[in-house]
């Protein structure tokens, strides 16, 4: 019993403390995001193991190449989004009426041509919509601020967090394991955004190029749907088909353009979320497809787009500490694609 009133007030300070906590985890995903890019990065320079003061000297010119190469970047899709895409989610606002208005006429010849039950009603207020979606994306910029703090912060002390875990734990046995924990963590999650983020660019990409292709409008609109909505598993492909899919119906004379739209970007869906991105990532992650889809959906729940965005990096976390604890691994077999946990560090 007391377990159960403990989560449940776990959950409703999580919820109750949404403003605080998002623009955090924002903070800690970005710069997260850039230290792994700058890991990667790294690779391709010489001493990954310096020997003497030399190597050293030349080892941290890299690190800082490599840092500045990240932050370059971050700060070039923001540059892209700011100067090309923003402008087109304007020109997209100013269209809506007419887009509703189209998607009334569309559903009523649907429902003449094939005899289905056609109500105007039925169809969502898309204008509505877009202006909550607005609203929420209005408050989450006035975080914006906070984030950035956040995120100097995390720089100004990242050097010191060893130092902090060596005096936080001061056990040897204890803090071998929990290093062994937070080492796993860190290379899985690395791993995952740092290629979630380079399918997710190249995706976005040939959407772009195949939309402009066929000539559906707003196209750098609906890639930058397809690169934000791939950190979101199943229904971020879902929404980032069904949007251009649903608007290529609305402007479109006939079914040539819909089918290529839909042909186009399900198959590159298909492509690199099916076949590309499993083979780059391999089965390091080693999730069930069930526990993605409850825990997207219990995150969803708690913090809207935001948890369903940082629904599988919180659970690669709890999946690898649940599997170095006894009490705990039977949660991690659950999670788990097939049963096959990381094996136990012993002390």
């Amino acid at each position: 019993m007391n377990r159960i009133l403990t989560f449940g007030l776990i959950i409703l300070l999580l919820w109750i403390g949404r403003s605080i906590f998002i623009p955090l985890l924002v903070a800690a995903f970005v710069w997260y995001l850039i230290n792994a890019i700058s890991d990667y990065f790294r690779r391709i320079f010489p001493f990954t193991n310096p020997t003497n003061r030399r190597e050293r000297t030349w080892d941290i010119v890299f690190y800082t190449i490599a840092y500045i190469a990240s932050l370059g970047a971050i700060c070039g899709i923001i540059y892209l989004f700011a100067t090309q895409v923003k402008p087109m989610f304007s020109e997209l606002a100013t269209a809506l009426p007419a887009i509703q208005s189209k998607l009334v006429s569309f559903g009523n010849y649907l429902s003449g041509s094939i005899g289905l039950k056609f109500d105007a009603n039925m169809i969502p207020n898309i204008t509505k919509v877009a202006a909550n979606i607005g609203a929420s994306a209005a408050g989450f910029a006035t975080s914006i601020g906070m984030i950035f703090v956040y995120m100097i912060f995390m720089f100004i002390e990242q050097s010191t967090f060893n130092k902090k875990f060596t005096a936080l734990i001061p056990n040897k046995s204890r803090a071998r394991k929990m290093r062994y924990i937070i080492d796993c963590i860190d290379n899985n999650m690395k791993k995952y955004l740092f290629m979630k983020t380079v399918i997710s660019g190249i995706t976005g990409v040939a959407s772009y190029i195949w939309l402009q292709m066929i000539g559906l409008e707003f196209a750098g609109v609906w890639a930058f749907i397809v690169f934000i909505t791939s950190y979101i598993p199943t229904i971020g492909a879902i929404v980032a088909c069904s949007l251009p899919i649903l608007y290529s119906f609305t402007v479109a004379p006939g079914w040539e353009l819909p089918l290529l739209t839909a042909g186009g970007l399900i198959g590159l869906q298909i492509l690199f979320g099916n076949i590309m991105e499993p083979k780059l990532m391999g089965k390091s992650l080693n999730l069930s497809t069930l526990a993605i889809l409850i825990n997207l959906v219990f995150w969803g729940m708690i913090w809207g787009i935001a948890g369903m965005f940082f629904s599988v990096p919180i659970l690669v976390g709890l999946y690898i500490v649940t599997a170095q604890f006894d009490n705990t691994r039977w949660i991690a077999i659950l999670l788990s694609a097939d049963g096959k946990i990381p094996d136990k560090n012993e002390d």
